[in-house]
């Protein structure tokens, strides 16, 4: 049941968000499906927030969630990988991920590209077995001004986090 918030891993990037975002905070939900993850960071205060999928489809799902949650005019945004989001280079606050752990692999760099400094990474979709190795290949990056750890642990699911 991806996208409904009753999946794990998806369960576990909501409470995280619960713990992280603050009011006033950018955030990224990376891979947003159905913009759950990005919806909530709005509810929970975030000031805007960046949906990036590459299914239109999940966009259009991700701006029907925003409007039947009545968020503010221009608190979300929504865009396919390749939109020119420039500006959150380096300026982000909060970026979450809930893909599946090899994306994730792919993407370290990206993502990490996306927080300033001693921003908040977490990232969902990664069974348990798969996540030391992940844990090594983030917490190698230079990038990556906090270390990864896990954060939460749902049946064979985990979800890493930065601390702050």
């Amino acid at each position: 049941a991806f996208g409904t918030g009753t999946h794990p891993s998806t369960a576990m990037c909501l409470k995280a968000l619960d713990r992280f975002v603050a009011p006033g905070m950018r955030v990224i939900d990376y891979g947003c499906g159905s913009g759950v993850l990005g919806v909530a960071a709005a509810l929970l205060g975030a000031e805007s927030v960046l949906c990036i999928d590459n299914d239109p489809q999940a966009l259009d799902a991700t701006r029907a969630n925003a409007e039947r949650n009545l968020l503010e005019e221009g608190t979300l945004r929504s865009d396919l990988p390749d939109a020119d989001v420039s500006t959150w280079q380096q300026g982000t606050d909060l970026v979450v991920a809930n893909i599946l752990a090899g994306p994730l692999e792919q993407l370290a760099g990206r993502l990490c590209g996306f927080l300033k400094p001693g921003g908040v990474l977490i990232l969902a979709g990664i069974l348990e077995s798969q996540a030391q190795a992940l844990l090594a290949h983030y917490n190698a990056l230079p990038a990556l001004t906090l270390q990864l750890q896990l954060h939460d642990q749902q049946q064979e699911w985990v979800c890493l986090a930065t601390s702050l």
